[in-house]
């Protein structure tokens, strides 16, 4: 009774450590930078519980490290939104029930190689969770890199994967390490899956460890300790020089394949931030004080440098549908803001890149609402308003987009009903040419995803010009990750981004992921910035060519791992292979 509480309670210790160093390593509300530093190692707690647990109970424990990670890394949604915390809790918690259980079929089905089969499975988790509707790259274990520069360089050849399965192999590694060492891989394994041979076998490799390292009298013999701790890692040799190889190439990639843009010509911009959440509110008075306070803020921006071409407002930082309070004119108050920022913009001589609640249908009753980008240029199509539109295409679940209404009305209805704004889909990735720039503008969550700014490469943008707004957390650590994410966009297509937020972090990133120049957080501001204006004819990196090939090779892997587990397992019980 006493080894089964004492057991457990080792469990225990390797899940709720797991989870912390999961969140630790990312930006949070402990660090709002995260420790990288942890993530090289913050899942040997999960490989070791998954070694130590049986299959009966391994999916409860992948259940509750699902929701406590996630507890901590996204703890900034709860002053936002409890129930989709909570949603997002039970959702990574059902997503790693299912992880923890494959892995650990990869750990029986192949007892001397499972730990690097389970690796695999990760990884292809780590793909996985990103694609579909409910997709979300938070989480993404690359992403907490995202300060180490040199790194950071290898998302031009094939996006994230490769970095997240380089670190996280060291964690598979040390986990088979230490298991090897200690023989307590199979201490709780007897009775999940019977496959004599090949178990006996690892079992005896594993306690040969632990028992070279006790004497006659039962005590621990530090020499022999240590002689069997390199002889597991000797074991596991091959292996880590074959990582070694590829971090070596990866830091030796990052050294010299940064590039100089100094040469080419520029366009100056400036992003302005006015720290206000603008879906606070459903009062046209708070709307047309925020107008003004963006309007105040860029005569302040282009009043110290005339050079400026292009203004960037954030997120649906004009609430109004500026077309349709224009001509249609419903409401006079509203009509008055959307009147005064034309006429504001109109006598600029610079472009102006606006967050609007647009619809397409103003004459029909229940139009499409989209969550919009309008492009304005004085004297051309501001007054009357004529902007050139790019409409968001990767909707949030659950917040912006629903796509069930007639599968599940209940939830659709409540959806309705709650702090939430539905939007509808666009179709088309924009490409805008004005102010000397071919750019993209990927609306907050869109640019959490390498899919989007590959596409936008594609249809020709040379620059992503982000507006976003995390104002709603007030967060600086979900300010940071989704930062995180903004500047890998740049490395995979090595084209420059503006972000321009409601709150935080406002900034400039050049291709080479370099933050040129950040907005402190939570102030009214803004920045300028020289942003490099890369050609149509530049030749597109590995990244814009393969995409995601990566993360899908390993979701393959991961699947006929699984499948080869499966059919060797039916052959040694049917056969007696011992394979």
């Amino acid at each position: 009774m006493k080894k089964k509480i004492r057991s457990f309670l080792i469990n225990i210790l390797l899940l709720i450590s797991g989870a912390f160093l999961f969140a630790l390593s990312n930006p949070g509300f402990i660090f709002p930078e995260g420790i990288s530093f942890f993530a090289w190692f913050a899942y040997v707690p999960v490989f070791v519980l998954i070694y130590r647990t049986s299959l009966k109970i391994v999916w409860l424990y992948g259940f509750v490290y699902g929701v406590i990670s996630y507890m901590l890394y996204v703890s900034w949604l709860v002053t936002f939104s409890p129930a989709g915390s909570l949603a997002i809790e039970i959702q990574y918690g059902l997503m790693l029930l299912a992880v923890f259980t494959c892995m650990k079929l990869c750990m029986m089905f192949f007892p001397k190689k499972g730990w690097i089969a389970s690796f695999v499975i990760f990884c292809a988790y780590e793909y996985l969770k990103t694609v579909g509707f409910a997709g979300f790259s938070y989480g993404v274990t690359a992403y907490t890199q995202w300060k180490n520069l040199v790194l950071m360089q290898c998302a031009e050849l094939a996006g994230v994967w490769p970095l997240s399965a380089l670190v996280v192999f060291p964690s598979a590694w040390f986990s088979s390490v230490i298991l090897g060492f200690t023989g307590s891989a199979v201490s709780e394994n007897s009775g999940s899956v019977k496959i004599e041979n090949a178990a006996t076998e690892r079992a005896e490799n594993e306690n040969a460890g632990r028992d070279a390292a006790v004497d006659g009298s039962g005590r621990v013999n530090d020499d022999r300790c240590v002689k069997s701790f390199l002889r597991s890692v000797r074991s596991h040799g091959i292996s880590a020089c074959v990582w070694f190889c590829f971090f070596s190439a990866a830091v030796l990639y990052g050294c010299f394949s940064r590039k100089n843009y100094s040469e080419l010509p520029s366009v100056k911009v400036a992003a302005i931030q006015h720290n206000t959440d603008p879906w606070l509110s459903n009062d046209s008075d708070d709307y047309a004080l925020d107008v003004n306070n963006l309007i105040d803020l860029s005569k302040k921006a282009l009043s110290q440098d005339a050079g400026i071409k292009l203004v960037v407002w954030p997120e649906t930082s004009v609430i109004p549908p500026v077309i349709k309070h224009y001509k249609l004119r419903p409401d006079r108050s509203r009509f008055n803001i959307v009147k005064n920022f034309l006429e504001f913009v109109e006598g600029q001589n610079s472009v102006f890149v606006v967050g609007n609640d647009h619809q397409d249908d103003i004459y029909e009753d229940d139009p499409d609402d989209y969550n919009s980008v309008l492009v304005f240029v004085p004297r051309k199509n501001t007054l009357p308003p004529n902007p050139e539109i790019y409409r968001k295409i990767r909707l949030v679940p659950f917040t912006e987009n629903f796509p069930w209404p007639k599968q599940f009305p209940r939830l659709y209805e409540a959806l309705l009903a709650g702090d939430t704004h539905l939007w509808s889909r666009g179709e088309e990735y924009t490409v805008f040419r004005e102010a000397g720039l071919a750019f993209s503008t990927p609306v907050c969550f869109e640019d959490t995803f390498g899919e989007t700014g590959r596409k936008m490469f594609n249809a020709g943008a040379r620059a992503l010009v982000n507006l976003s707004n995390d104002a709603w957390s007030k967060s600086l650590s979900c300010q940071n990750q989704h930062l995180a994410m903004a500047r890998f966009r740049c490395i995979e297509n090595r084209i420059p981004a503006v972000r321009s937020t409601a709150s935080g972090q406002t900034c400039i990133i050049d291709p080479n992921g370099i933050i040129r120049v950040m907005a402190p957080p939570f102030e009214k501001t803004y920045v300028i910035g020289d942003i490099p204006v890369i050609p149509d004819d530049a030749p597109p990196t590995l990244y814009c060519r393969i995409g995601d090939l990566i993360g899908v090779a390993f979701a393959l892997a991961a699947f006929c791992v699984l499948a080869a587990g499966i059919i060797l397992y039916v052959l040694r019980r049917k056969f007696n292979f011992g394979l």
